[in-house]
């Protein structure tokens, strides 16, 4: 070939595409290598099988380690048959007649119809034809950093063509390198184990816990380990490379492909474009790896994926470990650190829950105990009540609140209060639980000294930078610069996507260039928290109206149960409303991240998160924090009752204390939101979209289970939903570690019902990743990043908040200031008619009075409400009263002292408990000592080998030379050999 003429190459050429051409279509495969096209015979589906349905080359030797997918357009009916014959040598023949016009020669001739049909097919597919022109760049870019591709668009998935990319050897070892993957090597040390007592203790724990283990060998205590270091090409021999094949197993080689398509770049549009640009300018429409194999079926083979569906994502196994070592290897560190947290966290639920479960049992057995609740259920209990609202509202008397006396009691006695500071104690412990499980992870995972890079910018800053960069060149161009054209139009594109390099690589975003940006997002967070206290207010609106409408039935069942319908109804509508705003804030959120076009992925993902969590939890803790601290603090007293809209009567919480509302409202909303939003959406949807996608795939029902059975591996990873991150994930967990924590005082039994969520959490969660997703790339990570430090803040935020409800919400504190100070007996007898005052009925305003004043069979005349004010006999009647000062000065300081000793344990906790466990710290310590003699034992065999290699150098010479004195050196020589051998 190295004397062939261009006339010749062409002629070879021109019969190969002629051979090419007179083949049929299903037999052969074109692959493109550096530019040269090989034609592979296509193998026969018996042979096929052996390529593991698609998860190799059609050589059956290479494997599959990225999918690239894109839009085939297909031809109408009436240009069919014409463009059947034009495209069957479709790549080849475009690059032939640019070969040709480069050789100077010009194209072959085409007919008149054929020029109008081109004419016709050129107006109508530009974008397609622009498409595909990046395409064949990028592809080409890629194949020059040295990766292997292979397409196939002879497939089932109509309309769909597949890019499979292969890496080989030795890009496999120069991105490893680049990317510092510590692999392990041949050294092996033996892992401390613990003696004595611990090890005894270990020992019979592990065999108690042996039927909880997975049948997984990764989660098996192994006695050695692997010394692990940076993978080096020069350093190849201290590595075991005697099955290359296993040696990157498949999420290590996909994410080592996906650095380099993320690398590579195409500049037809003027700027760089990596594939997250051409994902998202629809030049491509998607790219994914491939799982390792089927989960399910007939002659299924072995393979790790199958190994997770079993011993991971099955309901079976809901009492067993996770196999995170194998969900690490499977889906990467970043997917295995969020397994491992939610797994740790609903661990430490079981204690929460049990001393939950404990104060609320302890508070149905004194239930029948509690003075105060006995006091309002005595029968002979003639206290007249002021009516609850206007007009419709009647006197009642205070035995009617007994139902609603005794459900508080369940919540608010003495338990509570050591509830509230356990569970702020149990928030610390499993803080710092976390912290020393994920350096054992990280230990174990080889994840020590691990530092996160800089990552490249996001398609969005390129191209906001490009714009920037095009602007300040057309006001720095000249206009007889402008109005030049260049003649040669690739020099012309070649100058201009240089130029558009070298700016853009100049260029940057300011904090000037996203001031805009930054007014939106904070003009429009306003607005979204202010519509969350719109749809609260709502709500209270929709309460009292409701009141007052069901006082005023004739149905005697209806006006008896007002306030637990009202209760229920609106606690029901504030979860839908949550549920609903929980989606449009998501995507809100989203819209204005991508307003500040942050430069990298991470912080993207960080900006996001902040903005989600701020909007989603104003949104589900809104409501529950205006019954908490709000309601029936703003109502005024008999007489002059403060009104919104001059109409409404600001509401007032029962007898008992707004604290079984608030049970109420919280026990819904959190119960609604794992059952319907994290349970049944998350199995409901993706199982929605994967039936769409049928759909739109045109798939027939009788069709479909043979089309299974014939589909490759990248095809049916194809109709799986794609992964989009862990942030739903997290937030979902963060959110329902707020319900479990902000206002435990008021519901001890939340802990239960989040370990019971989580349960099903995580096997469906695991079910999700593995059979209904398609394979995430693995990412590094060293730490769940910002969501620890929300995780924090939340449990501050918890004591603060529990410290409250304890003081304001509930009578834990007016109780307490009655017993010691107004008590005659030091008992609580007589503490609910302390809490009342008195309100002599003329003093109402006009046209407030109630309807039917002779409700209850008498003329009243006084009528008690539920406040620390004077009587109307006083010289000052209707102030609030010097006992109201006495039990606020309480509560206040019991939020301080509650406050601050809380935060002392939790300090306390903290400081006890390092964040390294020390058997860790302890092996990190012994690896660096073994890899320093390692490296000490490799530079003296190196310095070994120079010295004896320069001492028979010069032997040589000596004896070359001076062959007398070799002859006398013979004896010096061999005793010198002696004494070195004593």
């Amino acid at each position: 070939m190295a004397g062939e003429t261009p006339e010749s190459s062409g002629t070879s050429l021109l019969h190969s595409a002629a051979a090419t051409a007179s083949k049929p279509r299903h037999f052969l495969k074109d692959v493109v290598f550096h530019g040269k096209f090989q034609l592979l015979n296509s193998l026969t589906p018996e042979e096929n099988t052996g390529c593991q349905h698609g998860l190799y080359f059609q050589d059956g030797e290479r494997r599959v380690d990225y999918i690239l997918t894109y839009h085939i357009k297909k031809p109408s009916s009436s240009r069919s048959n014409r463009q059947s014959s034009r495209f069957t040598d479709n790549a080849f023949t475009r690059s032939l007649r640019r070969g040709t016009a480069r050789l100077g020669r010009p194209p072959p001739p085409q007919p008149r119809g054929d020029r109008e049909v081109a004419s016709q097919d050129h107006s109508m597919d530009y974008h397609e034809d622009d498409k595909r022109f990046r395409r064949e760049e990028f592809e080409g870019n890629l194949r020059d950093m040295g990766l292997e591709l292979e397409k196939d668009e002879d497939t089932k998935t109509p309309s769909v063509g597949f890019v499979k990319i292969h890496a080989p050897w030795h890009v496999l070892c120069r991105e490893a390198e680049f990317m510092k993957l510590k692999m392990p090597t041949k050294k092996v040390y033996e892992v401390k184990q613990c003696t004595g007592v611990g090890a005894k203790i270990n020992t019979l724990v592990n065999k108690a816990t042996e039927p909880l283990h997975p049948n997984v060998e990764e989660n098996r205590a192994q006695n050695v380990k692997h010394l692990s270091y940076a993978f080096s090409r020069e350093k190849q021999h201290l590595f075991d490379l005697s099955d290359r094949d296993s040696f990157f197993d498949s999420k290590t080689r996909a994410s080592i492909v996906f650095e380099v398509l993320k690398r590579t770049k195409c500049t037809k549009a003027k700027y760089s474009m990596g594939i997250t640009s051409l994902l998202g300018s629809g030049v491509y429409t998607a790219a994914y790896p491939l799982h390792d194999g089927d989960v399910d079926g007939e002659n299924v083979e072995p393979n790790d994926r199958k190994l997770l569906y079993e011993e991971w994502a099955s309901y079976s196994v809901f009492y067993k470990y996770q196999p995170i070592g194998l969900v690490r290897k499977y889906f990467g560190e970043k997917i295995g650190l969020y397994f491992a947290w939610l797994g740790l966290y609903t661990q430490m639920l079981i204690p929460a829950s049990l001393v939950g479960v404990i104060v609320f049992l302890y508070g149905c057995a004194t239930v029948d105990d509690n003075i105060p609740s006995m006091e309002i259920c005595h029968p002979r209990n003639n206290i007249t009540m002021c009516p609850l609202c206007d007009r419709a509202c009647s006197y009642w008397k205070l035995k009617e609140a007994c139902g609603t006396a005794r459900a508080s009691h369940l919540f608010d006695n003495p338990a509570t209060v050591f509830f509230s500071i356990f569970m702020a104690l149990w928030a610390a412990m499993f803080m710092e639980h976390w912290k020393r499980r994920q350096m054992r992870l990280n230990y174990e995972w080889d994840l020590t000294g691990f530092e996160e890079e800089e990552d490249h910018p996001r398609a969005e800053y390129e191209f906001r930078v490009m714009q920037k960069s095009l602007k300040k060149e057309h006001k720095t161009q000249k206009p007889t610069e402008i109005a030049e054209e260049p003649t040669n139009k690739w020099k012309q594109t070649v100058q201009s996507a240089m130029a558009g390099l070298k700016l853009t690589e100049k260029e940057k975003l300011t904090c000037r260039d996203r001031l805009p940006a930054y007014m939106i997002n904070i003009v429009m967070m306003l607005l979204m928290i202010g519509v969350t206290f719109a749809i609260v207010f709502g709500v209270i609106l929709y309460r009292i109206s409701t009141k007052a409408a069901l006082h005023m039935s004739n149905n005697p069942t209806t006006r008896s149960n007002v306030r637990l319908t009202v209760k229920t109804t609106a606690a029901i509508i504030n979860l839908v409303v949550i549920l609903i705003l929980d989606e449009v804030y998501g995507a809100v959120a989203r819209w204005l991240t991508v307003l500040e076009v942050p430069k990298t992925d991470k912080s993207f993902e960080e900006r996001l998160i902040f903005k989600t969590f701020i909007l989603k939890f104003v949104n589900a803790f809104t409501p529950i924090i205006y019954i908490a601290f709000f309601r029936g603090r703003l109502v005024g007293r008999p007489g002059s009752y403060l009104y919104v809209f001059e109409s409404y009567r600001m509401e007032e919480c029962a007898h008992g204390g707004c604290l079984m509302e608030l049970c109420i409202q919280l026990s819904i909303t959190m119960l609604g939101k794992q059952l319907i939003q994290n349970n049944l959406f998350e199995i409901g949807i993706p199982k929605l979209k994967k039936l769409i996608r049928y759909i739109k795939s045109k798939r027939r029902s009788f069709q479909e289970e043979e089309r299974e059975k014939k589909l490759q591996r990248y095809e049916t990873d194809h109709f799986l939903e794609p992964f989009a991150g862990l942030t739903p994930e997290y937030m979902e967990m963060i959110i329902q570690f707020g319900f479990v924590t902000l206002f435990v005082a008021s519901f001890p039994l939340a802990p239960l019902f989040a370990l019971l969520n989580n349960i099903i959490e995580i096997r469906l969660d695991a079910k999700k990743f593995v059979a209904e997703l398609r394979r995430p790339v693995a990412a590094r990570a060293k730490d769940i990043g910002i969501w620890y430090n929300l995780l924090r803040g939340v449990a501050k935020v918890a004591v603060i908040i529990n410290a409250f409800v304890i003081s304001f919400t509930s009578d834990f504190i007016p109780r307490l200031v009655y017993q010691y100070m107004y008590s005659p007996d030091g008992s609580m007898h007589g503490f609910v008619n302390h809490t009342m005052s008195y309100f002599n009925v003329s003093d109402f305003q006009d046209g407030k009075q109630p309807m039917d004043p002779l409700h209850l069979g008498y003329q009243v005349e006084m009528c008690r409400y539920k406040d620390y004010r004077d009587p109307p006999w006083s010289n000052t009647p209707y102030v609030i009263s010097k006992e109201f000062w006495a039990v606020l000065a309480a509560r206040l300081a019991f939020v301080i002292v509650f406050q601050n000793v809380v935060m002392l344990m939790s300090d306390i906790v903290d400081w006890l408990i390092p964040d390294i466990p020390k058997d860790i710290s302890l092996q990190i310590h012994k690896e660096k000592i073994l890899m320093v003699e390692l490296f000490m034992k490799e530079e003296q065999g190196k310095r070994q080998f120079i010295d004896s290699m320069t001492s028979c150098d010069g032997k040589e010479k000596r004896n070359n030379h001076t062959p007398i004195a070799r002859s006398h050196s013979i004896p010096h020589t061999h005793s010198h050999t002696h004494a070195n051998n004593f």
